[in-house]
């Protein structure tokens, strides 16, 4: 929370507490332990801005109904010198108060002095913390689970460090395992069909059939011809897995970075089978007597760690499971000092969650720090109707063939626009209308309109400058005091975004404080009143302006100054 709000509230508790000793001294309320002094935000503002229900809470300790409580707090309160204006009894035993001109100037004036950083606390303290997000097989493209997961992991990152953590952004990527020998399949039998045709093998029906295949088979033939058909199989697999992958690998960087999507590392499976990693687990598992041999393959008792049924580490021919490797890399993670590991997965992964949580602790690590965001299923729409199909390549649409439709702040924007594990629509059509409809540039517009107001009275030779509190003080219209609660509340949504993991508030923070904004500037004339009361608002309309550039570009999301 901003630090008007953090000392409203420290003054309202303080000013209960020295109440009830007064209460108390002049014999009102008899001598007990007041309950902590917890404080509310009224959901109808008309009762109140702030409020607490000490007077009820404490009820059994004085032995005194809560209304009479109330009313004795009330008669002892002193609120001179806060940014308490006055107090009111409610219903059984509420009391409400109402904030002062001087909350009011500071909340402005905070905004002002603290700028571009006005948002940012140190509520996470520094600790570390791993945001791992769409780590997408890299055998193909990304689709539309990664577009969403990319977005909200990104955005989360984002909220996490603003709210005071060390955060770190991390791919990982699969290049070992069952998919990578699929796709060297896929690459080889591509490959044989261009230069045997009908005598090369089939692809089967789980290979890889996508025209990505047939691309690089193709790349690889115009760089060294059929050379590879005079090596072993697995030679030729290997080598054309060498050319392709990082291949892959590169587009997704590509892609993602044109998502405005970086991230300090980008960790390969295959670093945890050659380190050994992946064994050290395994043998780990079963000296602690966690495994057991079943039809020849080494089977880890997870039904006994939160997994619902036991789960294979190492099959039959010798190969590790994909699972037995994810109990590396979440081992590697923490042995790597991070205090909260975050994974942000598809919804079809729920089944994941308790089964990895439980091998942490089995291997003797804390399952709670582990932290996992499941995102739903989204779906395209245009034209009310669902699509599947890309305009331009007349194939299933991909995050790439999405970013080519669709500017890149709508995309971060829109799927930030609902919680994670909520199903959503995204709207093709309304993603590109540039109206108050679409909510991006509803929320852009906002900035681009303050930025137009402060053109349009330099124009006309009128500068902003800065205002006395007293000035300040003059901003008491009720939709200027709606908007500058509205702002004085963004620090503590950050916070809130970061302790719930859900950067959907941010975008919803945005899209009612451009609301508030208009609200306020067609209640509110700036050009043509007293200079004081001008220069006020134009400080109001400034403070708004940082609000806004600063949750925007939290979101990596552009403020344009015209549109």
């Amino acid at each position: 929370m901003s630090n008007a709000v953090s000392l409203a509230e420290q003054q309202l508790q303080q000013a209960v507490l020295d109440a009830v000793k007064k209460a108390v001294a002049a014999g009102e309320l008899p001598e007990a332990e007041l309950a902590p002094v917890t404080v509310e935000i009224p959901g109808d503002r008309a009762h109140g801005d702030l409020a607490t229900n000490a007077a009820m809470s404490s009820a059994r300790a004085f032995r005194l109904p809560p209304r009479r409580i109330a009313d004795a707090i009330l008669a002892h309160l002193q609120l001179e010198n806060t940014y308490l204006e006055r107090a009111e009894v409610a219903g059984p035993g509420f009391l409400n108060f109402f904030l002062s001109p001087a909350f009011y100037a500071a909340s402005v004036g905070e905004v002002l002095a603290q700028g571009d950083t006005f948002g940012r606390s140190d509520f996470g303290g520094g600790k570390k913390v791993m945001v791992e997000f769409v780590s997408a097989n890299p055998t193909g493209p990304m689709h539309m689970g990664n577009a969403r997961g990319g977005a909200l992991g990104d955005c989360l990152a984002a909220v996490l460090d603003a709210a005071g953590y060390d955060v770190w952004r991390e791919f990982y990527i699969n290049d070992a395992g069952n998919q990578i020998e699929k796709f060297g399949l896929s690459l080889d039998i591509r490959y044989q069909q261009l230069f045997l045709g009908d005598k090369a093998p089939e692809l089967p029906e789980d290979a890889y059939h996508g025209d990505d295949i047939r691309v690089h088979a193709q790349g690889y033939a115009a760089l060294h011809g059929d050379s590879l058909l005079e090596v072993s199989e697995e030679e030729r697999r290997k080598a054309l897995v060498a050319y392709a992958l990082p291949l892959n690998i590169d587009k997704m960087q590509r892609d993602l970075k044109k998502y405005r999507i970086v991230y300090d590392q980008w960790f390969h499976e295959s670093v945890l089978h050659n380190s050994g990693e992946v064994k050290e687990v395994i043998d780990l598992l079963t000296e602690k007597g966690l495994t057991y041999e079943k039809d020849g393959a080494l089977w880890y008792k997870a039904s006994e760690n939160g997994g619902e049924k036991d789960e294979v580490l190492v099959r039959a021919n010798g190969n590790p499971t994909y699972f037995a490797a994810d109990i590396a890399y979440h081992r590697n993670k923490f042995r790597r000092g991070f205090d909260t590991c975050i994974d942000v997965w598809g919804a079809d992964h729920h089944g994941h969650v308790a089964r990895m949580k439980g091998a942490m602790d089995a291997i003797g690590l804390d399952g709670d720090q582990l932290q996992v965001v499941l995102i739903q299923l989204v779906r395209l729409m245009r034209d009310g109707e669902v699509v599947r199909m890309s305009k331009r390549s007349g194939k299933a649409i991909q995050l790439a063939d999405l970013l080519d439709e669709v500017p890149v702040d709508a995309a971060r924007f829109f799927f930030n626009l609902r919680e994670a594990n909520t199903r959503m629509d995204f709207d093709l059509d309304l993603a590109v209308e540039q109206s108050a409809s679409n909510p991006v540039y509803y929320v852009q517009y906002a900035h681009a309109r303050i930025c137009s107001i402060f053109k349009n009275l330099a124009a006309d030779g009128i500068s902003p400058r800065d205002c006395t509190r007293d000035e300040l003080c003059l901003l008491t219209e009720p939709e200027e005091k709606e908007l500058i609660r509205y702002l004085a509340g963004y620090p503590g949504e950050i916070v809130a975004a970061a302790k719930t993991y859900d950067p959907a508030r941010m975008t919803r923070y945005c899209m009612e404080l451009a609301t508030l904004f208009h609200k306020f500037y067609n209640a509110c004339r700036v050009k043509g009143e007293d200079e004081p009361l001008m220069q006020a608002r134009l400080s109001l309309c400034a403070a708004t302006r940082h609000t806004l550039k600063n949750a925007l570009t939290l979101l990596k999301i552009d403020a344009p100054e015209s549109m």
